[in-house]
């Protein structure tokens, strides 16, 4: 356990880390990244985001006792509440007045062994009268490799990125639940998001937070709409005993081999960022699925190199390093994600559709989303809506990822809103727009 500087003004903490680490002078410099090609990402290697944390008074997950698996883990049940604690919650370091509980938790990863993760359960001090407090559950894009990066920590270190968009349900008195859905492994685009979502919602209405008879929403935009979509297709036959008023999603991959040939070529233009999310997801997969993303199997050394320091990173660090840096320019010869059976079979395994969810979606998808691609996403939105989801799906004329996150994100406010108050969900509609050929 670190020792406390207690005397550490919280304000200006996360401000500090930030000119320590470009001063040079505190943080220790990583180790160089090989010579890059002049037509690739020419960023300097920056310092990843634990390093900046761990100039922080509080003890990352990592170096924190409270995270640790309890020895009988196995005899949990899913959802089983294995400790808590009530937590000061700061948005952009400045303590922010809710009540906080954090629960760790028993759930399954991808291959059903037990695994515990954290959520952290916000109250506002708004009285609520007449039913059950209602709950949204708020799925951030973590998209990181490292656990300092989820939630439960950065909630308390006042750095969680889409903190402030949570303000409006909490306005209203609505609680948040705002779970690590990837867990403590941050595992990326794969089914256990979706089973660590739903198993924090049975760990909320297991908690004394007089929650266990509330309506639940559930709302993620980018990774945050995988886990929340994830979690919607499972509720039927992994937590029936979770009732979902209704899921608002958008901005995620739905068909992950679509997504992989995307990501993995050189893309011109804006597209280029795209090359990021290749190298986010073969670090995060290699540890669910370590015989298939294989890097020194399939990566010449410079490769491995970046995928090794791709695993200790927050998203904002890995944009910036996988930006226009496309994997395919370091695989070894002859080889490639297409041309390896098992990572194409895994692919397939956990895109959406296996599934489809029982209860009413909210869904919305940029025209021009240059990480993801329209065409990445339509045809599932095609299945859903022959299958007979409950489907409310369309899309954004804008473009742009993070554009379209924020143009999306007031409708999924009101939606959520009006479903967790009582109302109908609304009509089925698909607005789909195709892109033009």
């Amino acid at each position: 356990m670190k020792n406390p500087r207690v005397a550490r003004r919280w304000a200006v903490a996360p401000l500090a880390a930030m000119c320590l680490a470009v001063s040079g002078t505190t943080v220790a410099a990583a180790d160089p990244y090989p010579s890059f090609p002049p037509d690739q990402n020419q960023l300097p290697q920056l310092p990843t985001e634990p390093q900046l944390y761990d100039l922080l008074p509080i003890p990352v997950p990592a170096e924190d006792p409270w995270y640790d698996d309890p020895a009988d883990l196995s005899s949990y049940a899913p959802g089983q509440i294995i400790r808590s604690r009530t937590v000061q919650t700061r948005l952009l370091g400045l303590p922010f007045p809710v009540h906080t509980e954090q629960l760790l938790y028993r759930s399954n990863d991808v291959h059903d062994n037990p695994i515990a993760t954290a959520t952290s359960v916000i109250i506002p001090g708004i009285p609520w009268s007449g039913s059950p407090r209602p709950v949204l559950s708020f799925q951030e894009a973590i998209d990181s490799t490292d656990s300092s990066c989820n939630p439960s920590y950065t909630l308390r270190t006042g750095t969680m990125k889409e903190a402030a968009l949570a303000v409006y349900w909490l306005a209203q008195g609505f609680a948040i639940n705002v779970p690590d859905f990837d867990g403590k492994f941050n595992t990326f685009n794969t089914y256990d998001e979706g089973k660590m979502v739903l198993d924090s919602l049975r760990a909320m209405k297991n908690s004394a937070l007089g929650l266990a008879d509330s309506g639940i929403a559930l709302y993620g935009y980018s990774g945050g709409g995988s886990g929340s979509i994830r979690a919607a297709e499972l509720r039927r036959t992994y937590a029936p005993d979770v009732r979902l008023l209704g899921t608002a999603v958008g901005g995620f991959p739905a068909d992950l081999q679509a997504q992989a040939r995307f990501a993995v070529a050189a893309q011109p233009g804006l597209t280029g960022i795209s090359n990021f999310t290749m190298w986010l997801g073969f670090a995060a997969l290699s540890r669910e699925f370590p015989d298939a993303f294989d890097a020194e199997e399939l990566l010449t050394p410079e490769g491995q190199a970046i995928v090794a320091d791709m695993g200790k990173r927050c998203v904002y660090t890995i944009a910036a390093a996988g930006a226009y840096r496309p994997i395919s320019a370091y695989f070894k010869p002859g080889k490639s994600l297409d041309t390896t059976p098992e990572v194409m079979r895994i692919l397939a395994e956990q895109s959406l559709g296996h599934h489809i969810p029982d209860s009413p979606i909210f869904w919305w998808h940029g025209i021009w989303d240059e990480l993801i691609p329209a065409d990445v996403v339509l045809p599932t939105v095609e299945d859903y809506w022959n299958r007979g989801a409950d489907l409310r799906f369309y899309t954004m004329p804008l473009p742009e990822h993070l554009v379209n996150a924020t143009a999306g994100w007031p409708p999924a406010v009101a939606w959520t809103s009006a479903v967790l108050r009582g109302l109908p969900p609304g009509d089925r509609f698909k607005a789909d727009i195709p892109l033009p050929r």
